[in-house]
């Protein structure tokens, strides 16, 4: 669509949501519209919100972070603190090794010749991230006094977590629900993980953002406010790769 003189690219969602919603996110401008929406309806939201639009981009666009460089000596936040990278050369087979201390956490990287670095890294970090996020879903879980839920890894750039109904479940069975979570999470401080947990085992409660699925969440984490907030700020200055 053409905006301000200015040619915008966007991508169409429909659902059986019931307005039109703007957002911008890595992808650019992102519309979500009822199935019942035009063409004509969507364009004309557009241009009476042109100016937002444009000026939101231009916001995204300037604080987007760069891709990170993964070399010796690069570094990425991790778990509240600072995840040191090492890359050496592979011999047989491409692997990571985990160290640490009281004071850094060191990763050393073991990619093949010609192979990805990056997916090196990616597979290090969910492996990781997998086994926080149970810790947590269980200690979570356990104050809910419920089975912990499986736990599965999302790689969504803009959805850090999503309980739904397991399908795969007998109904009353412990195990109706099925947690996902962003795997990025792990590059977060801890808190803000809990939070995550926290707020998605209480849809097991309420399926809904209604006031008794928050006063659940209160319950598991009284300080989400500021942990929902720190987790907009942070989500948009994390390196990317």
């Amino acid at each position: 669509i053409a905006l301000a003189n200015q040619v915008v690219p966007y991508l169409l969602r429909r659902s059986q949501r019931r307005t039109i919603g703007l957002s911008i996110d890595h992808r650019g401008l992102v519309v979500a519209a009822p199935l019942r929406a035009t063409l004509a309806n969507i364009e004309a939201m557009l241009r009476n919100h042109g100016d937002w639009v444009l000026t939101k981009l231009d916001k995204w666009h300037a604080h987007c972070p760069e891709p990170l460089r993964i070399a010796n000596g690069t570094t990425l936040p991790y778990l509240g603190g600072t995840l040191n990278l090492r890359v050496a050369s592979g011999t047989g087979r491409s692997r990571s090794v985990w160290h640490s201390d009281d004071s850094r956490a060191l990763l050393t990287l073991f990619p093949l010749p010609g192979g990805s670095t990056e997916s090196l890294l990616t597979r290090a970090l969910q492996a990781r991230a997998r086994e926080v996020f149970a810790a947590r879903l269980r200690h979570y879980a356990a104050l809910l006094e419920i089975v912990p839920p499986p736990l599965s890894l999302s790689s969504a750039r803009t959805r850090w977590g999503s309980c739904s109904r397991n399908a795969a479940a007998a109904p009353g069975a412990p195990n109706t629900y099925a947690i996902r979570l962003n795997w990025r999470l792990i590059l977060m401080p801890l808190p803000i993980i809990d939070y995550v947990v926290a707020h998605e085992l209480a849809h097991t409660r309420e399926m809904n953002h209604s006031p008794r699925f928050w006063a659940v969440v209160d319950t598991l984490y009284p300080d989400w406010r500021q942990a929902r907030q720190e987790l907009r700020r942070l989500a948009a200055t994390l390196p990317t790769w």
